[in-house]
């Protein structure tokens, strides 16, 4: 049996292992499994690779994109860019390739949501691995960005700070970060709703819930809005093509 695989911490959220286990359904494929592996911290990849030596691929979800690459033998191009990795490969070897699927979601996700239009400029909240991704395929399209986080040090911004005309000019506006992830639903980034406009176009990462209270409140205010989902079925069939290579 081969085995793939999520690691990150918590993983109550994640339709991973649904995901596969469907396909695995849908396209008769009968020598694979998809499990959960959370990990209290990142040291555990070690003892868990040992434990599960069938394991021949994951992925890497909150809070490990960045903490597992110097485990990582080798990493591709975009993960080296981006700096940051959500896919992993192992060969019979033992050997660990970083990729980033991520990036390949992203395109796909803002092509769906934006169409032909090119937004002046872009807002980013988190500065973590998923914003890394973020703000590598918004410099592809050549789309400028400010960062918010809640770390003076890490962004343009702090949730306390941005100022609403930032907001009002940044007509696509990116959650990157956790915040309004399953069982959370309640919570929303902190940013001043009331200069969304119609005009705006607000992507969400996350994708449990399908319709978070940012968007929500983005769709109220009439902007254009979509979840992860998208995101989540593109590098996941991208993750899968890396494995089976």
């Amino acid at each position: 049996m081969r085995r793939f695989g999520l690691i990150g911490c918590p993983l109550g959220h994640s339709a991973s292992a649904a995901y596969f286990a469907a396909k695995f359904a849908r396209e008769g494929i009968t020598d694979c499994a998809y499990e959960l592996y959370e990990l209290p911290e990142i040291g555990a990849l070690a003892r868990l690779l040992a434990d599960v030596p069938e394991l021949c691929g994951f992925n890497v979800t909150i809070p490990y994109k960045r903490e597992v690459m110097p485990l990582l033998d080798e990493l591709s191009h975009d993960a080296r860019m981006i700096g940051a990795v959500n896919c992993v490969r192992r060969t019979p070897e033992g050997r660990l390739t970083g990729h980033n699927t991520d990036i390949i979601g992203l395109r796909a996700a803002l092509a769906e949501l934006l169409g032909g239009d090119e937004p002046e400029h872009a807002l980013v909240l988190g500065t973590g691995g998923a914003s890394q991704a973020v703000q590598y395929a918004l410099a592809e399209r050549g789309i400028p960005f400010d960062l918010v986080s809640r770390d003076a040090s890490k962004g343009n911004y702090t949730y306390d700070d941005l100022p609403c005309g930032v907001v009002e000019q940044s007509r696509l506006i990116v959650n990157a970060s956790p915040v309004g992830t399953y069982p959370a639903v309640d919570a929303a980034p902190r940013i001043p709703y009331g200069y969304v406009t119609p005009g705006h176009y607000l992507l969400d990462l996350v994708y449990n819930p399908p319709l978070t209270q940012f968007l929500d409140f983005g769709r109220q205010r009439g902007a254009h809005i979509l979840n992860g989902e998208v995101m989540f079925r593109e590098q996941a069939e991208a993750s899968w093509r890396i494995w089976n290579e």
